[in-house]
């Protein structure tokens, strides 16, 4: 009989997909043939020819799952869905029957599926398709993803669980992600605590990682609509930090941290001929990832020559630069197929920081020893 986990989240960028990618790459040491579905998928793009949910797009692509597309996104919400439902154009029941006909194909074909919910557990209730009814459709024990802390992720938690229990769907396990590391065990026993009432256990997910968290200059590239030129090998070099070029020259290039994104104005020429100069040493090809140039005055002629010709990778658009500091800082940045220092990452970790054994041991344990298993 084939086995299947719900991968639920009590809200954005609490690291879901990253737990999904993490369970597929570790079940796949565990189980023959594993499979994965974006049930009810709100972010359309269009892969291999088909609209599908970019999350499942994504997982696709990582893990060669090509013969299962057909499968993977059965229920893609697109602009003007949720009216066309309400003003009763779409059938909800025939999306319910997508779901469960594209989730019984897998389930014939693998011995272990990985369905990912959409953002918090209410999402796709307009159309009868939130997560917890989604869990309870499919028949599939649920892990919850929150974030990390204390306090934000009772009260999220909790409001989650109400809907998932009204619904009759079974959360067995929180994982609670992006912990600070010095602060883990202490943050999981509060965790503990404060759910000890409750049927399901606590376990903890990834610490919180720079690397996963913070863009690469294809992602500022793609976020400000913009090529990247310079050196396209840089593509997938991740941000650390992001400053403002709005000192003296020199005070900027001193203020430099490794793996800078720097935002510097157009009119600045004696700084951006500088910061091309340096970008020839190594010690600040380290510090120095690359530039965004705002501004509506143009470089002068030269400048550009040199900026080309350093290599140093560079996004120009037009705007203020603290229109650009405040998109750059706002975005969070999520994980594409191209993205392959964190992939490799993320495989590393989940097979140090996430244990796969008593996750499926609790997700799915011998019969009648459901409350035996105890999470490290």
């Amino acid at each position: 009989m084939c086995k299947k986990i719900f991968i639920a989240a009590t809200g954005q960028h609490c690291g879901k997909t990253t737990i999904s990618l993490s369970l597929m790459h570790l079940a796949r040491k565990q189980y023959r043939r594993v499979g994965f579905i974006k049930p009810l998928g709100p972010k359309p793009i269009m892969y291999q020819g088909r609209m599908m949910d970019k999350d499942a797009a994504l997982t696709a692509e990582i893990y060669d799952l090509h013969d299962d597309l057909d499968c993977m996104s059965p229920v893609v919400v697109q602009q003007g869905t949720t009216k066309q439902v309400l003003q009763g154009k779409l059938c909800a029941e025939a999306m319910r029957d997508q779901i469960l006909q594209a989730a019984q194909t897998l389930e014939e074909r693998c011995d272990f599926v990985i369905i990912e919910g959409a953002g918090h557990g209410g999402v796709g209730s307009v159309v009868g398709l939130n997560n917890a009814q989604v869990a309870r459709m499919l028949d599939a024990p649920v892990v919850m993803v929150s974030g990390g802390g204390i306090g934000n992720v009772i009260d999220h938690v909790t409001l989650n669980l109400a809907l998932f229990e009204r619904e009759g769907a079974d959360v067995r396990l929180l994982l609670a992600n992006k912990l600070i590391t010095e602060k883990r065990e202490e943050n999981l026993a509060y965790l503990r605590n404060a759910f000890a009432d409750q049927p399901l256990h606590v376990a903890g997910g990834f610490n919180y990682s720079p690397i996963l968290a913070n863009p690469t200059l294809g992602r500022i590239s793609q976020l400000l609509k913009t090529p990247l030129h310079g050196d396209q090998e840089q593509y997938n070099r991740i941000i650390n930090t992001v400053q403002l070029g709005a000192a003296s020259s020199q005070r900027v290039a001193d203020l430099l941290e490794e793996s800078t994104l720097l935002i510097v104005t157009s009119s600045r020429d004696e700084l951006l001929v500088m910061l091309s100069s340096l970008y020839h040493l190594p010690e600040y090809r380290k510090k120095l990832a690359g530039l965004v140039i705002p501004g509506s005055t143009e470089m002068s002629r030269i400048t550009k020559q040199i900026l080309d010709d350093s290599g140093i990778p560079y996004v120009r658009i037009p705007g203020t630069t603290a229109e650009t500091f405040a998109t750059v800082k706002d975005d969070v940045s999520k994980i594409t197929a191209q993205d392959d220092e964190k992939i490799r990452l993320i495989r590393t970790l989940s097979e140090t920081e996430l244990d796969f054994a008593t996750i499926d041991r609790c997700l799915h344990p011998a019969k009648g020893r459901r409350k035996a298993v105890a999470l490290a």
